[in-house]
């Protein structure tokens, strides 16, 4: 259970766009090879705390698999892969976007830390004071490889090589 707390708590600051992030990791049917489809939901709310206003979010296509394995020093990996694409919108304003989510690596160390290796398009989101810290959007879609890592102690840092695409807020503004 607290792997699973880790990929929600990753997946939450990294892509898995709000709602969808809190969402149980359930897996339903699969491409083979330990592949599974991530049962993620059709619809989602991004809460007013984020950008200062609520956002709908709505699956439009959903064939992210993902694949878990453990490695002989205890980590348990996680391969994410596929397509994602939601689209996000301001329901006060009718202002939409379309967002898309790449693959993505999350590893979960014996000790407690967890790293994720992301590439391609992602969004993430962040809290007030780590987007200021990171130079970064509060919500953002990022483009190229994005590292994010929790300490045994819990103590969260992130890397962007690459650039920011998109301002969600500021887009659904």
């Amino acid at each position: 259970m607290r792997r699973i707390g880790v990929i929600v708590a990753l997946g939450a600051l990294l892509g898995m766009l709000g709602g969808a992030a809190t969402a149980a990791p359930a897996l339903a049917g699969g491409r083979g090879d330990g592949w599974e489809l991530l049962d993620l939901p059709k619809t989602f709310t991004v809460g007013a705390d984020v950008c200062g206003f609520e956002i709908q979010g709505t699956q439009l296509v959903n064939k992210q698999f993902q694949k878990e394995f453990v490695t002989a020093d205890g980590s348990t990996i996680f391969l994410s892969t596929g397509a994602l694409q939601n689209t996000l919108t301001n329901p006060a304003n009718g202002k939409s976007v379309t967002v898309s989510t790449g693959p993505a690596k999350f590893v979960e160390h014996p000790d407690g830390s967890a790293t994720a290796l992301e590439k391609g398009h992602q969004s993430g989101i962040l809290s007030p004071a780590d987007a200021d810290r990171f130079g970064l959007p509060v919500f953002f879609v990022s483009a190229g490889a994005l590292t994010a890592a929790v300490d045994a102690n819990g103590n969260f840092s992130l890397s962007l090589r690459g650039h920011v695409v998109m301002d969600v807020c500021a887009a659904l503004s």
